[in-house]
C-alpha cells in the first residue's frame, strides 16, 4: 500500500498498519529517515499559515520566519526525534520491552506522520482563525492523536519480533 493509504488506514487499525510498515524489524534506517523527513516536512508546511498571519500582524519578515521554522523542523527536530525514539526504547527495555531501538524510533516517526493531517488542520486554524479556544482545542486534539498513535506503535514495537508460521 502507499504511504497515504496507510496513514488513512492507521486511523482504523493502527496496530496492523504499524506492523506492516515496520516489517520484520530488520533495521531499515533509510525507510525510517524517509518517514521522519516526510512527517517533519508536513509539520513545517502546517506552520506556514500561522507564520503568514504572524508576519502580517506584526510586520515581521515572512522569509525570516519561514527560514527559522524550516531550520527547526527539517534539521533540528529529526535529531531530537531520533534521540527521543532511542530514549523511549531504553525506558521500554527497563520495563520489559523486547523490541529494538529501530522499531521504537520507527514507532515515533510513524506516529508523527499519521498525526500530521491533524497538525495541518491546526496550521489552518492558526492561520485563518488565530489564537483562541478553537486553536487550543485543535492543538490539544493534534497532541492527543500523536500521543495515542505513539503509545500504540511503541507498544507494538516493544512486543518483540513478529513470529510467522511458515507452512512447509
Amino acid at each position: 500500500m502507499s504511504v497515504l493509504q496507510d496513514m488513512v488506514s492507521a486511523y482504523r487499525s493502527p496496530r496492523a498498519v504499524f506492523r506492516r510498515r515496520v516489517g520484520d524489524g530488520t533495521p531499515r534506517e533509510d525507510r525510517a529517515l524517509a518517514v521522519l523527513m516526510f512527517a517533519c516536512a508536513l509539520v513545517f508546511a502546517a506552520q506556514m499559515p500561522r507564520l503568514a498571519r504572524q508576519a502580517h500582524e506584526t510586520g515581521e519578515e515572512l522569509n525570516m520566519l519561514l527560514g527559522a521554522t524550516l531550520l527547526g523542523w527539517l534539521f533540528i527536530m529529526p535529531l531530537v526525534l531520533y534521540a527521543l525514539g532511542t530514549i523511549s526504547h531504553v525506558i521500554a527495555r527497563i520495563v520489559g520491552g523486547k523490541g529494538s531501538p529501530y522499531t521504537a524510533r520507527f514507532a515515533l516517526f510513524w506516529a508523527l506522520l499519521c498525526a500530521a493531517p491533524v497538525w495541518l488542520l491546526w496550521g489552518l486554524v492558526a492561520g485563518f482563525i488565530g489564537p483562541g479556544v478553537q486553536l487550543s482545542l485543535v492543538g490539544l486534539l493534534a497532541l492527543v492523536v500523536f500521543l495515542l498513535f505513539w503509545s500504540i506503535n511503541l507498544r507494538e514495537a516493544e512486543r518483540g519480533p513478529v513470529e510467522t508460521n511458515k507452512a512447509e
